[in-house]
């Protein structure tokens, strides 16, 4: 049942031989994935390129089952006698290595028959000349703006991926991801006043990215707009996350969700499948097919078709996020988000995931503050996985009467995310861009340690 994006049939063709070899050796089954990858970035500042590299790799991987037995091997020497001595180590390993009564291929039935279009690979590529266009059009505008002293540089950047699996069970399938990105970072102040500050974007199509003008003004008004910060004394007010950092919020949620933490009994929403665990009218939704998503993919790393869900409906928590593995743990069925590399078992991860808009502009969430934190950068992972409490270093501006008054810095936001979930209210401003993307949210009563 092969189905592919591109019309490179040798590397299927290689993976089907490495499995019939593996069959051949003594496996019960097996399968094996291909990543075959191209890269061209630059970096510059100040107008001088201080780097321009072009990359090509290709690594495959060979995972084999003898009974509840599984061993996986990677290479990235695909000479037929690398390839049989590659069968020959993964089949001896699989037959010494202790039992997994949990591992093992999809059902045939399981395994998707449809491709979607995606639209994920940009067939051209761009030039050095033209990433080299964008990242000095990109500094010289961020060092336009008054007050800007100086650059750590302009970054633009383009790759291309194959992806390809194929498994005894009937599987194949190959398809192809492209990025381009463009990113400025400069400083502004003089002295031990000086604060910096960014802007990025990527996106599948280079045609798709941001001006690059636009991203260089942004970065330089992001700097200047934080010089002269204040320290203020520790308090419990509204915080307010800017979308930039916002969206972290919904990786604390993906990560506790994660089959393999609820099979394992480590994550604070162990008990909580069904219940609310947001405020009512609040949706988050994994959405693996979005045309040019940067994490759309039309099947998971084991075959399993990819869906559109919501992880959080109306509040509700609907789903754990789950591969064969932690299913057959958890007595449930695989959701499709299976995801890996060439030397290590499969394992959950997200695709597309976003909180849907409220109802307020950010503007009208910031009305209803008389003293409140606006958070546009976090530090640090204090986050316990295992009981939800939450501590990050953090900067941004101060709230006062709703609204942005003075930047401050050498803060410290606590609190814990069963509570933060349940009293999170988003803006109407989502915009997706990065692949995991909430709109601008508040959330009151959490702890701000200053001075």
């Amino acid at each position: 049942m092969p189905v592919s994006t591109t019309s490179q049939p040798d590397v299927l063709t290689l993976l089907d031989d490495l499995i019939r070899k593996a069959k051949g050796a003594g496996a019960d089954a097996a399968d094996a994935v291909l990543f075959d990858s191209a890269s061209l970035s630059l970096s510059q500042r100040f107008g001088k390129t201080e780097k321009l590299e072009r990359s090509e790799s290709g690594d495959l991987g060979l995972r084999v089952f003898i009974g509840k037995r599984q061993a996986i091997v990677s290479s990235t020497d695909r000479s037929a006698k690398a390839l049989d001595e590659l069968v020959e180590r993964a089949v001896a390993m699989a037959r010494v290595v202790p039992e997994d009564p949990f591992c093992g291929l999809a059902d045939p039935e399981q395994i998707y028959t449809t491709l979607p279009d995606l639209d994920v690979c940009d067939p051209s590529e761009p030039s050095a000349e033209l990433l080299i266009e964008r990242a000095r059009i990109a500094e010289e505008a961020a060092l336009a703006v008054e007050g800007v002293t100086n650059s750590e540089g302009a970054d633009a950047g383009w790759s291309r991926s194959t992806i390809a699996i194929a498994a005894s069970n009937g599987f194949t399938g190959r398809y192809g991801v492209s990025r381009q990105s463009l990113s400025a970072s400069v400083l502004a102040g003089t002295g031990t006043g000086m604060e910096r500050d960014y802007d990025y974007d990527s996106k599948v199509y280079g045609s798709d990215l941001r001006d690059p003008a636009s991203i260089g003004r942004e970065a330089g008004e992001r700097a200047i707009r934080r010089l002269n910060p204040r320290r203020v004394k520790s308090c419990k007010v509204p915080v307010v996350f800017d979308p930039r950092v916002s969206r972290g919020l919904l990786g604390h949620l993906t990560g506790s969700i994660s089959g393999p933490s609820i099979a394992r009994g480590t994550s604070f929403l162990k008990d909580k499948m069904g219940q609310r665990i947001f405020a009512a009218g609040i949706t988050i939704v994994d959405d693996p097919h979005v045309k040019r998503g940067l994490r759309s993919r039309p099947f998971d790393a084991e075959g399993i078709a990819t869906t559109r869900r919501n992880l959080i409906e109306d509040g509700h928590l609907t789903t754990w996020l789950l591969d064969l593995r932690s299913a057959r743990q958890l007595g449930l069925s695989t959701t499709g988000h299976a995801a890996r590399g060439t030397s290590g078992p499969p394992g959950p991860a997200p695709a597309n995931v976003y909180m849907a808009p409220g109802a307020k502009s950010r503007d009208e969430l910031l009305a209803e503050i008389p003293n409140g934190f606006y958070v546009t950068e976090l530090m640090g992972t204090g986050v316990n996985g295992v009981t939800g409490d939450y501590s990050r270093g953090a900067a941004g501006y101060w709230i006062e009467n709703g609204q942005i008054a003075y930047p401050v810095t050498e803060l410290t936001i606590a609190g814990n995310l069963k509570e933060m979930f349940l009293n999170l209210e988003p803006a109407s401003d989502l915009e997706l861009r990065f692949g995991m993307d909430a709109p601008t949210i508040r959330i009151d009563g959490l702890t701000v340690a200053g001075l």
